[in-house]
């Protein structure tokens, strides 16, 4: 599958992966300061997400094997690989499996375990657009509103949005079968899968993903990692504390 990407900068590559029902687009503000620490930062839409290609297949399986293409497609090896939530579980994967093509792997704010499914009231508040009454980004909102009270969710949903014709919004996400597929984001790592190379765990504060306890996973999967909490921060750490996530993330990229 060719994935969309947007790159930018010169140097080694240094590849980031977005969350569910996130795009690439999510990271332009880090992925500029990255480039300009001297890498060639490729900002990526997994499949059924952003500019990517719909597809009804959709796994860890799947969007590791994109991203073997898209590395193979464009000659790329010795990657610093970041990933977020999904996005991270993504990267887990690409690195066990394709340990010799990874430099580094920094994990945001996502543990190798498993998760229950948790995201329903977010598909719900999406599936209830109806886009052939929707004439504007405000009567998306007061759809949304509905659902979801948090205005930074809410936001960040609607950026999905796009205009697909002169009268007729849509959603770049391929909905109907994330929300068929829902289970699959929260799938455990593989009980052999395991990866040698310098990893970087980045938690949230104020986040629950990623707790005390799952240390000894975490090392049993990626014996080389560490982690560090970051402050002020939820789930969404690189938004909330940009400069936390970009202090701790290029020093570690720095570090011989």
């Amino acid at each position: 599958m060719k994935l969309h990407s947007n790159i930018i900068g010169e140097g080694d590559p240094f590849l980031i992966l977005h969350g569910f029902l996130g795009m690439g687009d999510n990271w332009k503000t880090l992925g500029k300061k990255y480039s300009e620490l001297g890498y060639q930062v490729h900002m990526i839409d997994q499949r059924n997400h952003g500019r990517s290609p719909h597809s009804d297949q959709f796994s860890y399986q799947h969007l590791s094997d994109d991203l073997l293409e898209y590395c193979n497609t464009h000659q790329l090896s010795s990657i610093i690989l970041l990933g977020h939530s999904m996005g991270g579980k993504t990267a887990m994967h690409f690195a066990c499996e394709h340990s010799h093509l990874v430099a580094k792997l920094i994990i945001a704010d996502i543990a190798p375990k498993y998760y229950a499914p948790h995201h329903q009231d977010i598909l719900d508040s999406l599936l209830a657009l109806d886009f052939s009454e929707i004439t504007s980004r405000t009567d998306a909102e007061t759809i949304l509103k509905q659902y979801i009270k948090d205005t930074g969710t809410r936001l960040f949903l609607l950026k999905n949005l796009y205009r697909k014709s002169k009268t007729e919004f849509d959603l770049r996400i391929n909905l109907k079968i994330l929300n068929q597929k829902v289970h699959e984001i929260g799938k455990a790592l593989d009980n052999t899968a395991f990866f040698n190379g310098e990893t970087l765990f980045l938690s949230g504060e104020n986040s629950n993903y990623i707790l005390a306890n799952d240390s000894t996973l975490i090392k049993t999967h990626f014996p080389n990692s560490q982690v560090q909490e970051i402050s002020k921060s939820g789930h969404w750490l690189h938004a909330e504390n940009p400069v936390d996530f970009f202090n701790y993330s290029s020093k570690f990229i720095k570090t011989p």
